[in-house]
This record gives structure tokens, C-alpha cells and sequence, in this order.
């Protein structure tokens, strides 16, 4: 990870996102969460994350790792690697705070960081996880229109399409 690129937010652990949580706190704010690979940033990102930042008063974005990536996307993801992809969250002004984890799913971080509240898309309204953790703690679950058109996955075709000989 490059030291001289410049961004506002910061990559934390989840127990130091913990801590800063608790600082948000103090000063009577809210904490946001919510989570994705996020491999090639594009509007659909953007958008998502500054109605997910719009709910609170912090936005920390949970980043799945490489190999959670791997497990969830297959052996071709991410294009871009987790310290990268950490680093373009940062620019964005959206985002205060990024954790990067290991597992498939959110739940144990949620559990760890305890935000106020969880956004994710609609798209997921069937299921998301840490849900319960964030309600038995008086926290609620905001679920976030998707921008129609737009994914990684599309975005890496067109791109393939593109090239291809």
C-alpha cells in the first residue's frame, strides 16, 4: 500500500473501528455500516455508498478480502487487490472508515463493531446478515435502491467485449 496517495478516510481493524465507534458515540452520532467487495469502483458504488453515508453520521464500508472474494466470485476476482480497493474507498467522500475481513459474510464484524445502522441493498432484502445484531441493539436496517444497469461483473463483459479479438 502506497503511503503517498492521499485519502480521507481511514482503514482500521474492527477493533479499532470498535473504538472509534464508541467515539462516535461521545459526541452523539451514529455509525453506519455496510459491506461489499466493491472490486471496480464505479456510479452504481458512488451512489450506494454516499445514501448509505446520507443515514448517519460515519460511514464505515466492511471491504471482503481477497480470498473471500476468491470464494464468493471465483478464482478470476477481485481484479483489483484489497489494499487497493481499500485505498479508492478512502478517496471517496463518502466513506470515514474501512475494515477489511476475511469471512463470507459480515455478521461477525457487524457483531464486533456494533453500528447503528446496517444498509445494504435491496437487492439483498431476502437476507442480510447481521440484521439481528443490529436490531437487538436498537439499530435499524436500511435497505438501498440499486442503480439499475450497473455491476463489476457487467462492467468487466463490456470491458472483455471491448478487446476481444
Amino acid at each position: 500500500m502506497s503511503n503517498d496517495v492521499r485519502t480521507r478516510g481511514v482503514i482500521l481493524t474492527a477493533a479499532q473501528m470498535r473504538q472509534e465507534r464508541d467515539r462516535i458515540h461521545e459526541r452523539g452520532g451514529k455509525l453506519v455500516f455496510t459491506n461489499g467487495c466493491f472490486d471496480i469502483l464505479h456510479v452504481g458504488h458512488a451512489t450506494y455508498l454516499e445514501f448509505a453515508r446520507a443515514q448517519g453520521d460515519a460511514l464505515c464500508v466492511g471491504l471482503n478480502s481477497d480470498a473471500s472474494v476468491k470464494r464468493a466470485k471465483g478464482d478470476k476476482r477481485p481484479v483489483v487487490g484489497q489494499n487497493d480497493r481499500a485505498l479508492m474507498l478512502c478517496a471517496l467522500r463518502s466513506v470515514d472508515y474501512v475494515v477489511i475481513f476475511d469471512e463470507d459474510e459480515p455478521r461477525g464484524i457487524i457483531s464486533e463493531i456494533m453500528p447503528d445502522v446496517l444498509v445494504k441493498g435491496r437487492d439483498w432484502a431476502h437476507y442480510v446478515s447481521g440484521r439481528d445484531v443490529v436490531e437487538a441493539t436498537g439499530g435499524k436496517v436500511v435497505l438501498a435502491d440499486m442503480v439499475d444497469g450497473f455491476s463489476t461483473t457487467k462492467l468487466i463483459d463490456k470491458i472483455r467485449a471491448s478487446y476481444a479479438v
